[in-house]
């Protein structure tokens, strides 16, 4: 992509409102825009980041078995009734002029997977099975704050798995938190498996997924010899006590919980009659697990993990580009370098953005890359072409180094 047609611009100061890095850069940096407390919009930039992001779930969610599908964000308000939920204080309810509310904006979908189970479910032979989605929620968060660390809209994977017994759930249950940890860790993000308590979702102990962050609004403690976690709000442990597994110390630490995965059992089954025959004909209810991941929320993590005094430094796997292209002055010469340059790394199938602009300094055009965060930049200028040389130079790295034009595309 040309950076003369992107629409968004960068913008020096961060918003007033703003406190938290990620909100201050995203939004800096022209990622996102905030349309209210806790509800943004992805710009361009931004959602590229999040569909690399999304990538990486589906890749991860394939190869567990996980079936894509899409669901409702308007919900009836028979489906939370059903399971006591409809007047959990954060929902959004819908209601006709003069009417009471007869609907809610998606804050789950635990409720809907399980009716729409209940029409394809009959025997043993239907399970096990999984299904997910990559949509919407909205929850009257009151407290919206930290950017994309807790809104009042935001993106979600929500994946649901049905099973015919806890044996056969917990082996998915464990096959699903290592599949957490890849997605995580291809994010550029260290998760700790932590434990946690259920919540509106479960009555059982449930398991979160949490990074080591100063700006996290958790609070963690983890074993520094075995890695065994569990979240301040359930724990007997303490900062310096001994780790219930290994006897190792245990420290408390500030974390951002990127994911958590719940253990449903027959909750929503019981709620809506899912059942199945088993071998001897006898009917059962269906038992069910439940797997969630904020994708603004990881968005963000990254972000406050991955910063500088200059801007965002994006780890390669979720960055909006791979290469940014940088034209540093308008002589012929030049403009035909970067162009050809461009197009080369297109035709190999690299993504660029091409900041080909003639109303920016060289100055300006370098504190912009910085801020965008981009891996690698790739300079061709009046001074570099005197070498027939192209400067190259990674985010992450102070030291740049010049290349031959000819074998730039060898060294990306």
């Amino acid at each position: 992509m040309k950076q003369s047609q992107l629409f968004t611009k960068t913008i020096k100061e961060a918003p007033k409102d703003e406190v938290s890095v990620n909100a201050r850069l995203l939004t800096r940096a022209g990622f996102i825009y905030k349309n209210s407390a806790g509800i943004y919009s992805f710009l361009p930039l931004g959602w590229r980041v999040i569909q690399k992001i999304s990538s990486i779930i589906r890749e991860e969610m394939a190869a567990i078995g996980g079936q894509e599908m899409f669901m409702t964000a308007l919900h009836d308000k028979h489906y939370l009734q059903s399971t006591g939920r409809w007047n959990v204080d954060v929902i959004f309810k819908v209601a006709e002029e003069g009417k009471e509310p007869a609907f809610n904006l998606s804050w789950t979908h635990e409720e809907i997977i399980t009716e729409i189970a209940t029409k394809y479910i009959s025997s043993y032979k239907d399970l096990p099975f999984a299904a997910y989605q990559i949509q919407a929620k909205f929850r009257n968060e009151p407290r919206a704050k930290s950017g994309l660390l807790r809104g009042r809209e935001f993106l979600m994977k929500d994946l649901y798995s049905f099973h015919t017994t806890e044996e056969d759930l917990f082996k998915y249950y464990d096959k699903a938190a290592e599949s957490y940890k890849k997605i995580f860790n291809r994010c550029g993000l260290d998760s700790i498996y932590t434990l946690a308590g259920g919540g509106d979702f479960t009555l059982n102990n449930t398991h979160e997924f949490q990074v080591l962050c100063d700006a996290g609004e958790d609070t963690i403690y983890v074993c520094e010899k075995c890695g065994y976690a569990e979240n301040k709000e359930i724990s007997k442990l303490g900062d310096g006590s001994k780790c219930p597994k290994c006897g190792g110390p245990v420290k408390e630490s500030k974390s951002i919980e990127v994911g958590n995965i719940f253990p449903l059992g027959t909750k929503y089954s019981e709620a809506f009659g899912l059942k199945f025959s088993d071998e001897k004909s006898e009917k059962k209810y269906v038992v069910m697990g439940s797997y969630g991941i904020g994708l603004g929320r990881v968005m963000a993590t990254v972000v406050e993990k991955f910063y500088d005094e200059k801007g965002i430094v994006w780890p390669k796997a979720v960055a909006p580009f791979e290469i940014h292209l940088i034209q540093i002055g308008d002589s012929p010469q030049v403009k035909k370098t970067a162009d050809k340059l461009y197009q080369d790394l297109q035709k190999a199938k690299k993504e660029v953005l091409y900041d080909d602009r003639k109303d920016k300094s060289a100055g300006e055009k370098f504190a912009e890359a910085d801020l965008i965060g981009i891996p690698l930049r790739v300079v061709a200028s009046e001074r570099t072409l005197e070498k027939n040389c192209a400067e190259l130079k990674e985010r992450s790295q102070a030291q740049m180094k010049l290349v031959k034009i000819t074998q730039v595309l060898k060294h990306v």
